[in-house]
């Protein structure tokens, strides 16, 4: 199983800075800058959660 890295907002939707926070964590444990992003949306469309796969293989589950 690949390890993933998820990261919700504090509140219901995620903001900039926390946007920024994701990719400098995620950065931080060396995981590639080609590896896809998956995000889950709200029914507004605002993201709600990210997640990425940081382990050596690169499969969502």
């Amino acid at each position: 199983m690949a390890q993933m890295l998820k990261l919700s907002g504090e509140t219901k939707d995620m903001t900039l800075d926390e946007i920024a926070r994701f990719v400098e964590l995620a950065r931080s444990v060396d995981t590639p800058g080609d590896r896809p992003v998956y995000a889950e949306l709200s029914s507004s469309g605002k993201i709600k959660q990210l997640e990425v796969s940081v382990g050596e293989r690169a499969d969502r589950y």
